[in-house]
């Protein structure tokens, strides 16, 4: 990815966020991996101005104290956050959770274990992204 701001992981599986962590180590993206494990630490993280905001955020679905539908819905709210692309990361296989992912605005939804190739379009199509949206108007 083009920029170096952090990736934010929010994921309470430590086999998965390791999985994921080896996943981008293998397509070079060398952006420092924050990860919180829950909804609630990700908006902690969010909302303190002493950290970057990061370009992507990997999202779960399936959490304790907040779940990532929850968290959408605060995040999507939020004008400092809305912008920043959000691709879900789940084991979940339930069409609710896919519309509501959507319909929340969600950059992107895969169902894991993450397909590798797939896992790379997908931060390529967001890496596109975030440089055509940092273009001046």
């Amino acid at each position: 990815m083009r920029s170096k701001k952090p990736i934010l992981l929010v994921e309470d599986d430590r086999v998965d966020a390791m999985t994921v962590k080896r996943a981008l180590k293998e397509i070079k993206v060398t952006n420092k991996l924050v990860i919180t494990e829950n909804g609630e630490e990700a908006l902690a993280y969010l909302s303190n101005p002493e950290n970057e905001t990061p370009c992507i955020i990997l999202l779960d679905v399936n959490m304790p104290r907040m779940n990532g539908i929850e968290f959408l819905k605060v995040a999507k709210n939020d004008g400092r956050l809305k912008r920043i692309p959000v691709v879900v990361l789940t084991t979940s296989r339930e069409e609710w959770d896919r519309v509501q992912s959507f319909n929340l605005g969600v950059a992107g939804y895969m169902v894991k274990p993450v397909d590798y190739q797939m896992f790379v379009e997908v931060v390529r199509t967001i890496d596109l992204y975030w440089t055509l949206s940092e273009l001046p108007d």
